[in-house]
């Protein structure tokens, strides 16, 4: 089986490997774009989540416990999982990790990137997550476009970028567009928009800006609970 992708709206994404199912930011009760509860899922085995915003935790802390999956994220808000009951045994590193670090769970490695946004406790992050055959896979989280993706594009050779586009809480689509020329990824979805009135409701002007910052870049259109491969 191949890599695979599935996008559950908003920043809720599905990695889909031969041996893991990975969550990000499982936001599924609550999320209007969602079609699928959490226990409509097969199995889980890692939760991934940027920050502690209602609509970016979601149902993490329930997930961890109803598939016994492991939970990334950084210190703080793991201590809070924890504290939820969410068996230590299941965090990475047995209390999380931070900005810069690279943890392993299985045969994948998982290295917790910087995010300009807000969040409740500790940091808001984004992740880059390196597949079982290398394939690689930014997960931005919420954020504004910063400089230093620069160095994610010459240190990672990132297969796919997961950028919001949304504006007023994170990148509009003109800074994700040229985020992509930064990263230089090779494909990119775009999420973290439609969900509420004040997001950007479609991907035209993401598709656009596109073409003019990073026409190197394909833009995969993801439909929530389409099953994309991942090449």
């Amino acid at each position: 089986m191949s890599n695979q992708i599935i996008w559950h709206g908003h920043a809720n994404f599905e990695i889909i490997t031969p041996n893991l199912n990975i969550l990000i930011d499982p936001w599924f009760e609550g999320n209007p774009a969602a079609k699928i509860g959490f226990k409509d899922l097969k199995k889980v085995d890692l939760v991934l989540v940027t920050h502690d915003h209602a609509d970016h935790l979601g149902q993490a802390i329930e997930i961890c416990k109803h598939f016994k999956a492991h939970l990334g994220t950084i210190v703080e808000i793991a201590n809070a999982c924890a504290s939820q009951g969410v068996p230590t045994e299941q965090i990475l590193n047995g209390i999380g990790f931070n900005i810069g670090g690279t943890v392993k769970f299985k045969d994948i490695q998982i290295t917790m990137t910087q995010a300009f946004h807000s969040s409740e406790k500790g940091n808001p992050v984004g992740f880059i997550v390196q597949l079982e055959n290398g394939y690689t896979i930014y997960h931005a989280g919420d954020t504004g476009i910063f400089n230093s993706m620069n160095i994610w594009g010459e240190l990672y050779n990132i297969d796919l970028a997961l950028l919001p586009i949304g504006g007023t809480f994170t990148m509009d689509p003109k800074q994700a567009a040229y985020a992509c020329k930064m990263l230089k990824c090779k494909n990119v979805i775009p999420m973290h928009w439609g969900s509420f009135p004040v997001l950007e409701q479609n991907t035209d002007a993401f598709k656009k800006y596109l073409t003019q910052y990073a026409p190197n870049t394909q833009l995969i259109e993801a439909n929530v609970e389409e099953i994309i491969k991942l090449s």
